[in-house]
């Protein structure tokens, strides 16, 4: 896995380094502002990108444009945003591209070395991961979605095994189901929670918001 760190504080970014190149991970650049991460992404072409969200000039969005920019020029490229704090419009605007190969985590997980490996593999692989918090913060000012309520004990599990970032076949092999046993509970998923085939948001992304939500809430 070959990756570059676009991180404005140096201490935080060489710690990120160390700790990746520790796992036998291939840190082949790191950056300490967007347009510097721009010109690594070219450069090196790395198959992940971990990017601060606010970054100089300004420490505004500076991150999160380079971010978008990156998954722009590099469609195949897995992202995965670091913040101090929910930035709830920047993820929003992250997840308005479609929720695959990406992740948005709190920087306090960093120091969960597991945790934080955890995500960034999952990314690494195609899926999707999220901060508890980013999803509580989003969905903050939203009503209790009772869709939910609609689905049957087999669409739960599958669209609990989509929030770990697992694609259609691995939910499959989980579950000892077909592949098409899958595509069939997600059509139904979507279909029970309003979904439709033309939302411009990305589908898999929203049922699996509101599973989180779903599941921060009873907890």
């Amino acid at each position: 896995m070959r990756i570059v760190i676009a991180e404005d504080d140096a201490l935080l970014r060489e710690g990120l380094a160390l700790l990746l190149r520790a796992e036998s991970l291939d840190v082949v650049a790191t950056a300490g502002g967007p347009a510097e991460f721009l010109t690594a992404l070219d450069e090196h072409r790395p198959d992940v990108a971990i990017v601060d969200v606010r970054m100089p000039p300004t420490h505004t969005d500076e991150g999160i444009v380079a971010a978008v920019e990156a998954r722009r020029r590099r469609p195949d490229l897995a992202v995965l945003v670091l913040s101090a704090h929910v930035e709830q419009a920047f993820a929003t605007d992250l997840l308005a591209g479609g929720a695959a190969r990406l992740g948005y985590l709190l920087k306090e997980r960093v120091g969960r070395v597991e945790e934080f490996l955890g995500a960034l593999h999952r990314v690494a692989a195609g899926g999707t991961a999220i901060d508890p918090e980013v999803v509580a913060q989003l969905f903050a000012r939203t009503r209790t979605d009772t869709r939910l309520e609609r689905l049957s004990p087999r669409e739960r599990e599958v669209l609990a095994l989509m929030a770990e970032g697992l694609g259609n076949t691995a939910i499959g092999e989980r579950l000892v189901v077909t592949d098409g046993a899958v595509h069939k509970h997600i059509r139904s998923i979507f279909a029970k929670l309003d979904l439709p085939p033309d939302d411009r948001a990305d589908r898999r992304v929203t049922a699996v918001l509101r599973y989180l939500e779903d599941v921060r809430r009873r907890a």
